[in-house]
């Protein structure tokens, strides 16, 4: 256990659980909002593992004791996750796990916590069983609410929780972190830390997964190529996507990067144009590539171009063929 150290650009959120902890005014009720591979129950899981140390003076988890091993392994019994089997989380999980439990005091520790993952499913009638324990919660309990947005929460729900929104990481401290960890060379990761919207998550998981490489590989074959193929040869580069041929397909996932990646292609290409600085640009493993390209296109035919991947994404949206929708933003992506 690393305490908070390894989780990057919450130091706002990381002080205040340090302060609370100092004060002991903790609140019985949390909510951790932020997009998926946030980082939103590693950080939930620390502070609780920090509310249960034992070591003295200390307002982090030490990694030490007993009750920091146990968090790591989870296996604290003090550290509750809620569980559901459905796709939402129904007022029998809330009261089996938390509203019928919640009166047996912590098993050893000052507190006795609750992690609820994905709790924007909750539905109504969760919510409300819920309330009631936040209404008068017992004083050795504290409960985590984790969540990807917060829209689908009762008003009550929220004004009784203490709400703290992660904040989307610096590209640059992803990046960094990705060449160091997975030792990727650096324009992969400033491939993978742009592409991730702040997520560190997100970006350790296009860093390490296969599919996502294969996907950019493609664009840069595509587009290097896209002004001198001929049409039979721009249906072929179709062909990557196999399964995804007849309609949107299965794997909408490959589909949705390949035009963010596309989109990021656009986007080099554009600032190039603008700033004639090479070290701006993502695909820096493409730069000659790039600069030939921008040097060829004016800034009217390169938004035209972004404009018809956004277009392509709203037509496979409405369920229009996936070759239809590809031919139509192939042909748009030329130069000419």
């Amino acid at each position: 256990m690393h305490g908070f150290d390894d989780i990057l650009g919450q130091e706002n959120i990381i002080k205040h659980f340090e302060d609370a902890i100092s004060t002991g005014k903790i609140s019985h009720a949390y909510i951790l909002s932020g997009e998926e591979g946030s980082g939103k129950h590693l950080l939930a899981s620390r502070a609780a593992a920090a509310l249960l140390c034992t070591s003295e003076d200390d307002v982090r988890p030490c990694g030490s004791c007993a009750s920091c091993f146990q968090a790591e392994a989870k296996t604290n019994p003090d550290i509750i996750n809620v569980v559901h089997e459905k796709q939402l989380i129904s007022v029998g999980d809330i009261r089996t796990q938390i509203v019928d439990d919640i009166q047996i005091k912590p098993d050893s520790g000052k507190y006795k916590i609750y992690i609820i993952d994905e709790a924007e499913r909750m539905n109504e009638q969760a919510q409300n069983a819920l309330l009631k324990t936040l209404e008068e919660p017992p004083s050795y309990v504290v409960i985590f609410l984790l969540a990807t947005n917060t829209g689908s929460f009762l008003p009550t729900i929220l004004s009784r929780c203490i709400s703290l929104p992660l904040r989307p990481v610096k590209n640059e401290t992803i990046a960094e972190l990705l060449a160091s960890r997975y030792n990727l060379p650096d324009y992969i990761a400033r491939t993978c830390a742009s592409f991730s919207g702040g997520s560190i998550g997100k970006a350790i998981r296009y860093a390490t997964e296969k599919s996502f490489n294969d996907t950019r590989d493609a664009v840069i074959r595509l587009m290097s190529g896209i002004d001198s193929m001929n049409h039979a040869e721009l249906m072929d580069s179709l062909s990557f996507f196999d399964s995804e041929k007849g309609a949107r397909g299965s794997d909408s996932a490959k589909v949705d990067d390949f035009l963010d990646l596309l989109s990021l292609w656009m986007r080099d290409m554009l600032l190039f144009k603008a700033t004639q600085d090479p070290n701006k640009l993502i695909y820096q493993d493409s730069v000659i590539e790039i600069k030939r390209q921008a040097s060829l296109r004016s800034f009217e035919n390169i938004n035209e171009a972004i404009d018809a991947i956004e277009k392509a994404r709203k037509r496979l949206k409405a369920s229009v063929y996936f070759d239809i929708a590809m031919e139509m933003l192939l042909m748009a992506l030329r130069a000419v």
